[in-house]
């Protein structure tokens, strides 16, 4: 049988014929009426007023914490339970990351945490420059509470929504929340570019600092003239075509990954020592991933020992992002809390969840995670 992935890229004809598209109307540069057509469509997508079309999601933190003013000597409030490029941004600009522990009720940054940090960094005569939240797997922060908190503290929110375009929070979609908010298109994401990422935010000078730093920070002169240190973040016309068709199927490809998590759930919830990654009222995740968790003292075995048996059998699967507060590199880093975002990564698996899985090797998933249960039984 052939390799079941995580989540490869979902491409189809339409995709193929938006690349033609871009190629027979001649613009090839990273610029052109596809670079403009996405960013408008992104805008729409997440109730912004404005896109960036950008290389990366990272390049869309990084330029994001510059336009915010965040250099050497600021802290921001980043959630340790996440992949390091939230992290990675911060230490570009030469500021000092302080990770936040996740709440149990949607995994992401734990409101009452984030609280108690701010308020202790002005009671220090530090106060926090800016807060980065992760909609980890698809499912948006409590920005209830999160938003609220920012503005006290006169806080920037950036909104790491890469791994969540297509979900809601309370009506509101991933994307449309803090100053602006990052979005990815990476092979293994919702919908892909090949690389790619991009910035949304509801302002016109954010976005016009954003698109002049992404390419070369180029002052209007005829020849080449530079005041600020620029940067090769823009996505070229031909990529963005790609994206506008894969964001036109954008609601089919969440709507499958959120039936393989109920599939999942329906299939594996009985089994001892199985939690899935919950989903509050009001939130409408993508489930970029679908994600469960497996307590060893119940189960009598461990995450490992079914990741190991798929992967035996040519099925990926892969723990957790490790917590930045563990990750070597950042050992040196506050902490605030710990111990929820190192039991999910102890203790939790991604299962194949990309659009393209069929019914068939879902089940044969399932099938073979029983198996392990079975034999520890």
């Amino acid at each position: 049988m052939s390799r079941i992935y995580l989540s490869p890229p979902d491409v189809g004809p339409a995709d193929h014929a938006a690349i033609s598209r871009a190629f027979e109307g001649g613009w090839i540069a990273p610029l052109g009426p596809e670079v403009d057509g996405l960013e408008s469509e992104l805008a729409a997508a997440t109730g912004r007023s404005h896109g960036v079309a950008l290389a990366s999601g990272t390049a869309a933190l990084h330029l994001g914490l510059i336009t915010a003013g965040i250099g050497a000597g600021d802290r921001v409030l980043v959630q340790s339970l996440t992949f390091a490029a939230s992290a990675n941004a911060v230490k570009y600009v030469g500021a000092e990351p302080v990770f936040v522990d996740s709440e149990a009720a949607s995994w992401n940054m734990d409101p009452d945490l984030l609280a108690d940090e701010l308020d202790e960094g002005l009671r220090e005569g530090r106060p926090y420059r800016a807060v980065i939240t992760v909609d980890l797997y698809g499912q948006c922060a409590d920005y209830d509470r999160i938003v609220p908190l920012c503005e006290q503290y006169d806080v920037v929110l950036l909104e790491d929504a890469a791994e969540a375009l297509g979900a809601t929070y309370r009506g509101r979609p991933a994307g449309s929340f803090g100053v602006a908010a990052a979005l990815s298109f990476n092979g293994n994401k919702i919908i892909t570019t090949s690389g790619g990422g991009a910035m949304v935010t509801d302002s016109a000078e954010w976005a016009a600092h954003a698109r002049f730093l992404s390419t070369q920070a180029r002052d209007p002169a005829p020849h080449y003239q530079h005041s600020e240190l620029g940067f090769n973040y823009r996505m070229s016309n031909l990529l963005a075509a790609l994206g506008r068709s894969q964001l036109d199927d954008l609601s089919r490809r969440v709507d499958r990954r959120r039936d393989h998590n109920r599939f999942y759930r329906e299939a594996l919830g009985d089994l001892p020592g199985v939690a899935f990654m919950p989903e509050p009222e009001g939130h409408r995740s993508t489930f970029w991933l679908t994600v469960l968790t497996i307590d060893p003292e119940v189960a009598g075995l461990t995450r490992d020992d079914v990741r190991l048996h798929l992967e035996s059998l040519d099925v990926e699967s892969r723990p957790l992002w490790k917590p930045m507060h563990l990750q070597p590199f950042y050992a040196d880093c506050r902490m605030v809390g710990g111990a929820v975002s190192a039991g999910l990564f102890r203790d939790g698996l991604c299962l194949p969840s990309g659009s393209t899985l069929g019914d068939d090797q879902r089940e044969r998933v399932a099938e073979e995670v029983r198996v392990v249960f079975a034999r520890s039984g």
